[in-house]
């Protein structure tokens, strides 16, 4: 793995952090090709069940595309590694990513954000998609993304504007799950993603699958992608497993089938 991206684990959580700090962790060539093949890796990985993904210091999660990269040529290694920018936007991943947002989210940094499932947030974080103010257009998910999380109306103040907005509006817009002082971010964004660990891996992925599915199909879509996980969750070892351990008053032992 390219030193661009840091890989941990802990537990059943792995830990990817862009570690770009001086180019406040903008993604370039590199950065796409190590998340897109960590991500790869991790979506087979039967012992990782949650990803946490932050950027390294206090000063951005990620700044979005570096613009030197770009005109270094490396666009399409950018744009275009299997997931889409930073090998993550048009990915479609089976399991629960936590966004540790430890800084501002900007541009392609806040889309690599709308990509993930939760957000715990830095207090002093920022959000926003300013390419309007370059000329350009958010290329990278955020102009649908946006309005899913956010009323329409903010989510259009922000895509034409170009202004950020702080923790505190994301937190009560719903953008982000919690906000927390800066030298808390990383235990609290374990902490959610352990806590989403302790269940069992194939209930999880499946609740994420169809929620995400369904949140734009009609009642009865719904119901066909609540049947479908149904008849795969209900008749796996892992249920039999949390009732037994229920009636067992005991921790059960997930094995993710």
């Amino acid at each position: 793995m390219a030193d661009e991206v840091l890989r941990e684990r802990r537990g059943n959580v792995e830990i990817l952090t862009i570690n770009r700090p001086d180019a406040r962790n903008a993604i370039n060539g590199a950065v796409s090709s190590a998340l897109a093949s960590a991500l790869d890796e991790l979506a087979e990985d039967e012992g990782a069940w949650v990803v946490v993904l932050t950027g390294s210091g206090d000063k951005a999660f990620s700044a979005g595309l570096d613009l030197k990269a770009f005109a270094a040529g490396e666009s399409a290694e950018v744009l275009n590694a299997p997931g889409g920018f930073a090998g993550i936007a048009r990915r479609s991943f089976p399991k629960p990513i936590v966004a540790a947002v430890n800084g501002a989210a900007l541009a392609g940094g806040l889309e690599i954000m709308l990509s993930c499932d939760l957000v715990v947030a830095a207090d002093h974080a920022t959000f926003g998609i300013p390419e309007v103010k370059r000329g350009l257009v958010a290329g990278a998910g955020g102009l649908f993304r946006l309005p899913r999380r956010l009323p329409l109306s903010v989510a259009l103040e922000l895509a034409l504007t170009g202004d950020p907005i702080d923790a505190d509006r994301a937190y009560a817009l719903g953008l982000v799950n919690r906000i927390v002082p800066r030298h808390q971010l990383m235990e609290e964004a374990l902490v959610l993603a352990e806590r989403i660990a302790e269940n069992a891996p194939l209930a999880v992925r499946y609740s994420k699958s169809v929620m995400l599915r369904a949140v734009d199909a009609d009642e009865a879509e719904g119901w066909r992608l609540t049947d479908d996980a149904v008849g795969v969750v209900f008749s796996s070892s892992d249920a039999m497993e949390g009732s037994v351990a229920f009636a067992e008053k005991r921790k059960p032992k997930w094995q993710g089938r």
